[in-house]
């Protein structure tokens, strides 16, 4: 286990950023699994290694952190009431979601997604 393994998980400080990289996705047909978070929220603490195992296991899934107060409207737009949340995309389409820390749910659906 390398100390590089967050290398694996974009981060957004800004809507706009990320409206840029979400509008960029839509072309690609790469599986993306946002995971909406916050600082406060003790289930998305223990989400985080496991977010980061899954992006070194799933190399070619794209995992995005969003933290709800940072980017609340980003939150707003995905419907986002609990944390965490994680959306799985593709092609700009939601096609599964996670409520909770549920990490072998959110597995079954990566791998269902992947093809």
């Amino acid at each position: 286990m390398g100390g590089n393994l967050s290398c694996h998980i974009l981060t957004f400080h800004s809507a706009a950023k990320w409206k840029a990289h979400f509008d960029a996705s839509k072309e690609t047909n790469k599986l993306m699994v946002i995971d909406f978070t916050a600082t406060w929220c003790g289930p998305c603490k223990y989400m985080n290694p496991v977010i980061q195992e899954f992006a070194a296991q799933y190399t070619n899934v794209e995992f995005i952190k969003i933290d709800v107060d940072e980017l609340m409207g980003v939150a707003k737009e995905f419907r986002v009431q609990a944390m965490p949340t994680c959306i799985l995309m593709k092609k700009g389409k939601v096609v599964d979601k996670v409520v909770g820390a549920k990490k072998e749910e959110l597995q079954k659906l990566i791998e269902k997604h992947l093809n």
